[in-house]
């Protein structure tokens, strides 16, 4: 500053200058913030006025696949109905809203129900779905973006879009229910009454109501204390445990988890695939049945790794977690087989395209009766096999009742010694066994070769595993159907000690349960699987002796097929689909396996044979 300047001149100046550099900093703050606001509107959904047009939705459907408000088709009318598993006005309106869908189906109106629970697991939503028995599409609002966009923040409370995604009606069902209370009647029907006039082409007189519900909650990610989660402290156990027996070389996965490297480079694709319940593979619904092979995660694991994924994500030292897995320094899981039989042939497996079933014979036949605690089928190149089917035949050949085991990826070989109560399989003398082989592309030219070992049992057998198949023929499902309903039963002639469930249906299936109905109409759901997975055909162990039923009870399976076009793996929502062994077709099979809870056979086996022991 120039020396000539009198002092007060100067002190005048210097606050000019700090006046002028903060008010200057508070504008430049402001219009930052501005810009960021405005940076963020491309990403962020705004609140699209009545009578406004809807231009994206996006959302997840219950297997886990990102879809949009194009993925739902061109239809006359639109209803959005936003619910939670608890709430409990969503419990009352759903078989209203379901009344209303059955008078409206015919109209051209599709409806969704929008999960924003924020506890609701995408599995959770898909039960909730089959629970109510409805046949409309449950999707999840993981960020609520749906929600935000149609001005929606209660549950229930509904959106309604014309065929031209205008956003017509918002508000509740009707005024009949209320948390503090319930009307007898209601005194206007405002969502039948907004969808009537966009059916009839007129405005909506009450395009807004006011909802009486519950009030929407964002989920909340479980906070990292400071400095304090590691990789190895906190989350390498879990992995170890539930990860690394899949994720690892020589297996069928598509990476290795065994390294904190590992982890960290798939970091994102690990918290989105744990969220939505589709890793570790598991399709049970924790609701009903326990199972002694679930793979899947607690929700005290799940908030360990997710406070990690929100931490710095510090691997933190070694020593401070468990040691590194050692496996078996075999290629076998269920230990040395005492016998292999592998395929004379070796297939070649095209780079591109579909693949039909092969099926083969493999090169060993079954003098005499051979009894076998554990089976193994292993592809020398699983990258291709999406799964292979193995069952005996003897000279009138194979059937369902001949089923052994089957393999898929991520699956367990059957070994009946880890129910370890002296159970094991008969094949018949004079018999072979038989694959049915599905394999898949890879994107380049591949071979492979299958491999089946058995191992013998070493102490005599007990009891005899038996099993029978629910498997009902002659049906057809209409196209379009979104929810078609097959159910088939068989009645236990025995006292029977349940080991384990399987179901197997194409592209098409989205659910199976299996119940026993009781001499004394008392039912219980053994099993629920809720979003069935058709890449991930999982069987479900229980522990010996933890459910004994009854001679006389009905085991029943109840299963729904998904023939719409909201599918994304539906081959043709144009046609009508009957049963058939091809991926295009459909097929319906639950298989139930047991032992006689009476039996005690005793046989004596030589372990090197598999055969009696004289």
């Amino acid at each position: 500053m120039p020396k000539n300047i009198p002092t007060d001149t100067k002190t005048r100046t210097v606050r000019r200058s700090i006046a002028f550099i903060a008010i200057s900093y508070v504008v430049m703050t402001l219009f930052g913030t501005v810009a960021n606001a405005c940076e963020g509107d491309d990403t962020t959904p705004h609140t699209v006025a009545i009578g406004s047009k809807v231009q994206e939705l996006r959302f997840k459907d219950i297997r886990s696949v990102p879809r949009s408000l194009d993925d739902l088709g061109t239809h006359r009318a639109y209803v959005f109905a936003f619910v939670t598993t608890q709430c409990p006005i969503v419990k009352k309106t759903i078989p209203k809203l379901k009344e209303l869908y059955e008078k409206i189906q015919a109209e051209d109106v599709v409806v969704v129900c929008v999960n924003v629970g924020a506890d609701d697991t995408l599995r959770e939503v898909a039960s909730h779905a089959l629970e109510c028995d409805v046949p409309f599409a449950f999707v999840k609002d993981y960020d609520l973006s749906v929600a935000r966009t149609l001005g929606v923040t209660k549950t229930p409370e509904f959106a309604v879009l014309d065929s031209d995604h205008n956003l017509v009606y918002r508000g509740r069902f009707d005024d009949q229910l209320r948390l503090g209370g319930t009307r007898a009647t209601p005194s206007r029907a405002d969502l039948e009454i907004a969808l009537d006039e966009v059916l009839h082409a007129k405005t909506v007189t009450v395009p807004q109501t006011t909802t009486d519900g519950c009030l929407i909650t964002p989920s909340v990610s479980p906070r990292p204390v400071a400095n304090a989660t590691t990789y190895y402290k906190d989350v390498a156990g879990i992995v170890y445990e539930k990860c690394t027996p899949c994720h690892r070389p020589g297996t069928a996965a598509p990476f290795s988890l065994i390294r904190f490297e590992d982890f960290s480079a798939n970091a994102e694709m690990i918290r989105e695939v744990i969220r939505d319940e589709t890793m570790p593979p598991w399709y049970a619904s924790a609701q009903h049945g326990r199972f002694q092979n679930d793979r899947s995660l607690t929700s005290a694991e799940k908030n360990r790794i997710q406070a990690w994924l929100d931490s710095e994500r510090e691997s933190g030292m070694p020593g401070d977690g468990p040691s590194v897995p050692e496996f078996p320094d075999t290629q076998w899981r269920i230990g040395t087989p005492d016998l292999v039989i592998t395929m004379l042939e070796q297939h070649t497996v095209p780079a591109t395209g579909f693949v039909p079933y092969k099926y083969v014979i493999l090169p060993h036949v079954f003098f005499n009766e051979t009894w076998v605690e554990a089976f193994e089928i292993r592809p020398e190149n699983p990258a291709v096999v999406h799964h292979c089917n193995m069952a005996y035949a003897t000279s009138e050949g194979a059937s369902d009742e001949t089923f052994i085991t089957g393999y898929v990826p991520g699956g367990q070989p059957l070994d009946l010694g880890r129910f370890d109560s002296g159970i094991a399989y008969r094949i018949p003398a004079g018999s072979g066994l038989g694959l049915q082989i599905h394999y898949t592309t890879t994107g380049k030219e591949e071979k492979c070769r299958i491999q089946v070992g058995l191992r013998f049992p070493r102490e005599p057998v007990r009891k005899q595993l038996h099993h029978f198949v629910l498997d009902p023929r002659g049906w057809k499902i209409p196209p379009g159907d979104p929810a078609f309903k097959l159910r088939e039963s068989h009645t236990l002639k025995h006292n029977a000690d349940l080991l384990g469930l399987f179901t197997h249906m194409h592209v098409r299936g989205r659910d199976m349960t299996f119940f026993a109905n009781m001499a004394n109409e008392e039912r219980e759901c053994l099993l629920q699987i809720p979003n069935y997975n058709f890449e991930w055909q999982l069987g479900y162990e229980l522990k010996p002796g933890s459910k004994i039923l009854p001679k006389g009870t009905t085991i029943e399976a109840i299963a729904h097929f998904d023939n719409s076009n909201f599918n994304p793996y539906n081959p043709d929502p144009a046609k009508s689909v009957e049963y058939g062994p091809q991926t295009v077709d459909e097929m319906f099979n639950g298989f139930v396996f047991y032992v006689d809870n009476d039996e005690e056979l005793r046989i004596p086996i030589n372990p090197k044979t598999g055969r009696r022991s004289k």
